[in-house]
């Protein structure tokens, strides 16, 4: 590891991240941390091992013949085990999206929640035309579709260049403003855009496109990162913009693993760097996460939905390799 960012440490947990009990965190500690290269043997194992053991073929194991989980009518509404859930999960894991039993998961949730015109994500499928229902278009839910379906191989696809479309045309990122946006969309869920943005609509976009490879962003991808990253700063991660001494949501400040529709600090500055940005209005986030790491410098899974996944994922109040993984990530790419 770099030195220079080393520092921040307290001790290396490298050699744990690495142990074979977690496929998943071994290969992105060994491509994320440590740079190794795609065709390298131990990435390559790490890739196929990700598949035959751990948490992917558990949940893989409860799909049904026709690709989805649980109720054909609740892929969203079924939390957290319905389809859309698994997807997220399984994309976060790692799992290769060419095997059969994922891409057929994945063309059930594009026929059933996709809203075909403007390409958004719906909570609800129209039982009168098929595809996702328009008036129930959510941000939060087609940021993690989008992101999710890019990770499991699917940025060419049309499908997923139209919910990239509806990303740049329709997510906002007000800040208190005089009056709420009106008409379509925007008027059943006053939650998601209001007067002030919905900070986890808000994050899961920008995670979306912060998936999208540097050279193959469009303008309009850019401009909407940018404006997004601008407002994530605006609020120094997870304060209040208008008062810097209150905090927007105290959970956001105990870290887990998977985040589902919530986020917290520790996804909120991964995707920053990952975006390469670095400014002094992301401090005390940055110093706030580094506070949470033991004398070994593993951080603890604080919160979690386990108990309501189809399989669970680490122990909460536990050390986290997930956790530690993702913030040696973000001050790896600190510098």
């Amino acid at each position: 590891m770099n030195a220079s960012w080393k520092a921040t440490l307290k001790s290396d947990p490298v050699d744990w991240l690495l142990e074979p009990e977690n496929p998943s965190v071994r290969f992105y500690t060994l491509t994320d941390i440590l740079d190794s290269t795609p065709d390298s043997e131990e990435v390559k194992q790490a890739r196929l091992d990700i598949m035959e053991s751990g948490v992917v073929p558990d949940i893989l194991s409860f799909q049904g013949p026709s690709g989805y989980w649980g109720d054909p009518k609740q892929f969203y509404s079924a939390k957290y085990r319905g389809t859309v859930w698994q997807l997220i999960v399984l994309a976060e894991l790692g799992a290769d999206g060419k095997n059969q039993q994922i891409a057929s998961a994945c063309e059930s949730a594009i026929k059933n929640l996709q809203e075909p015109e403007t390409g958004g994500f719906s909570a609800y499928r129209s039982e009168k035309t098929g595809g996702g229902l328009a008036s129930y278009v959510i941000p939060c839910l087609t940021g993690n579709m989008v992101w999710s379906l890019i990770r499991l191989g699917y940025f060419n696809d049309a499908r997923v260049q139209n919910a990239i479309g509806w990303i740049n045309k329709y997510q906002r990122f007000d800040d208190g403003i005089d009056e709420a946006p009106q008409g379509g969309l925007y008027d059943r869920f006053e939650m998601c855009w209001g007067k002030h943005t919905c900070h986890m609509g808000a994050i899961k976009a920008l995670k979306a496109l912060s998936e999208i490879p540097e050279e193959m962003r469009s303008d309009s991808t850019r401009n909407t990162i940018n404006q997004g990253v601008e407002y994530f700063l605006k609020h120094h991660i997870y304060k209040k913009s208008h008062d810097l001494k209150s905090v927007s949501k105290p959970g956001w400040r105990r870290l887990e693993f998977p985040l589902m529709y919530q986020t917290d600090i520790l996804e909120i500055l991964d995707i920053l760097t990952k975006l390469h940005v670095r400014d002094k209005r992301m401090d005390d986030a940055i110093k706030l996460l580094l506070s949470k790491q033991d004398e070994q410098s593993r951080w603890k899974m604080e919160n979690s939905f386990n108990g309501r996944f189809i399989a669970d994922i680490e122990t909460k109040g536990q050390p986290s390799k997930w956790i530690t993984l993702r913030a040696l990530r973000v001050l790896k790419n600190l510098g």
